[in-house]
């Protein structure tokens, strides 16, 4: 079952499915678009989506809200006012809020209190995102592969279960990688080449020796964005293991 399929279910098509795919994927620009071209609700209201009202974001950026540096002044006082929320009843149901308190505990340095917060939750970002915090901080294969078979179960079909796949199979290695090869090659025939799918499987290739390939995938991410931090770390490794000085 497609992402977005309970909606048609109901007799109504999803409004927002190619908004969220782009926004999954990393192609924000292409998000932004949809965004200002889509009509939800009664009235046909304008969605706003993420990122919305922006004007020629890059496809490597970020399409959220500003950052507030928690290790600035007045940073504690943004967890501490968390912790006071999250203590009191919460509507579970409200993704966001739970998605949003997990990324500001992830700043802080504090998986455990993400974890509980995304626990409390059961959409598929909650399970996504649990699935993404074990590789951040702790390394682990198990609490991950746990959080992938819960999102299988709910939607296997899912582009962020396909993504969260793509990234288990990745780490696990070996002959797993050339699955998640396959897996972000097809997110991209299927949404769109983004920056995060070209270094999804340009690290596959890498983890394959397949270094050549992984050259031209990179050099396709480095012609969408020069200056994407992700796609030029991948090019320092695989220089490096060239012997040859990276040319960005």
């Amino acid at each position: 079952m497609a992402a977005g399929a309970g909606a048609a279910a109901a007799g109504e098509a999803d409004e927002l499915f190619d908004l969220r795919n782009n926004f999954y994927i990393g192609a924000f620009q292409a998000a932004i678009n949809e965004a200002q071209r889509a009509k939800v609700g009664p009235g046909g209201r304008r969605c706003p989506g993420p990122g919305a009202g922006l004007v020629g974001l890059p496809e490597g950026g970020s399409a959220g809200p500003p950052r507030r540096d928690l290790a600035a002044p007045g940073g504690d006082s943004i967890v501490a006012e968390l912790d006071k929320k999250m203590s009191k009843s919460l509507d579970v149901a409200n993704c966001t809020f739970l998605l949003m308190a997990a990324s500001i505990y992830c700043h802080d340095q504090n998986p455990e209190a993400a974890l509980r917060a995304l626990h409390q939750g059961d959409s598929l970002e909650c399970f996504y995102f649990c699935s993404e915090i074990p590789f951040s901080f702790v390394d682990s294969h198990f609490s991950c592969r746990k959080e992938l078979k819960k999102m299988q179960e709910q939607d296997e079909d899912a582009t962020l279960t396909q993504l969260a796949t793509a990234w288990v199979n990745l780490a696990l290695g070996g002959e797993k990688l050339q699955e998640a090869f396959y897996t972000f090659q097809e997110l991209a025939e299927r949404c769109c080449p983004s920056l995060l799918l070209l270094n999804g499987q340009a690290a596959c290739a890498m983890g394959q020796g397949r270094w050549d390939q992984a050259e031209g995938l990179l050099q396709d991410a480095l012609d969408k964005d020069s200056s994407h931090p992700e796609t030029l770390l991948n090019l320092v490794v695989l220089s490096q293991h060239l012997g040859k000085a990276p040319e960005v």
